[in-house]
């Protein structure tokens, strides 16, 4: 049975609840959650950041202003499951002392302070052979990377957390449900996880269900978030333009 989904932009959006959604990811899918800025810029400057949501099996209504956009405009509900509200169940819901979890990080601090803090709120330590460092990936095109396949080849695991940036996790998430011999749970909720060990604002539940996760994260380091959400407001002239259909693109 195919869930249910609200179409914008070419992309076939979840609209189910955060229990469906975590019942259908868990039996092994590719989750991702694109966010504003990435469906205002990456959507219509990459045809693979394209093609890795139109492959996904869950895409998530991650972005507020769009689901605002569908509440107002379109006068239809579109189910609004942020990725870390989404990380935190599944990491609530997760075997470990019986299920095989892999962890694709940025780098080694953050690395260490995420492991430090799954097993401080799981009880479950990470060992080195389940974290892979991920090299300075393109910002364009099609993602390779031999050794990550074969290192996940060599455990097959049963969870796969990419806990890299927008616009490159999905690309990569794609790169592994195209060419690994099976198909685990793959989660692109990119800084998510960041976010609950401290290493970015904290966002709570409550700034997260009013849509507030961009405003906190703007107070905490405005050079760095101001500029993106700025330019996430293009998004709405995409959806005015295009609403349910691809947009072209560019170049």
């Amino acid at each position: 049975m195919h869930p249910k989904t609200i179409h914008a932009l070419g992309v076939a959006f979840y609209n189910e609840d955060l229990e469906s959604a975590c019942l259908r990811a868990t039996k092994g899918a590719l989750v991702t959650a694109p966010s504003g800025p990435g469906l205002a810029q990456d959507l219509v400057a990459c045809s693979v950041y394209r093609r890795a949501l139109a492959n996904s099996d869950i895409v998530l209504a991650d972005s507020g202003l769009l689901c605002l956009w569908q509440k107002w405009i379109k006068r239809r509900v579109l189910c609004r499951i942020s990725g870390l509200i989404f990380l935190k169940r599944i990491l609530d819901r997760t075997r470990w002392s019986e299920e095989s979890v892999f962890w694709i990080m940025p780098d080694q601090i953050q690395a260490e302070v995420n492991a430090k803090w799954v097993e401080k709120i799981y009880h479950k330590k990470i060992e080195e052979a389940d974290i892979y460092l991920a090299p300075q990936y393109i910002k364009k095109g099609e993602i390779i990377d031999q050794s990550l396949l074969s290192q996940i080849e060599a455990n097959r695991p049963s969870s796969i957390f990419i806990q890299l940036g927008g616009g490159v996790q999905e690309r990569l998430g794609l790169y592994l449900k195209d060419n690994l011999s099976y198909l685990p749970s793959i989660y692109c909720t990119g800084a998510a996880l960041a976010f609950l060990s401290g290493q970015q604002a904290r966002i709570p539940d409550w700034a997260d269900s009013l849509y507030l996760g961009w405003l906190l994260r703007c107070i905490n380091n405005p050079f760095v978030f101001i500029p993106r959400y700025i330019k996430a407001f293009r998004l709405i002239i995409l959806l005015a333009k295009y609403g349910e259909k691809e947009p072209p693109l560019r170049g």
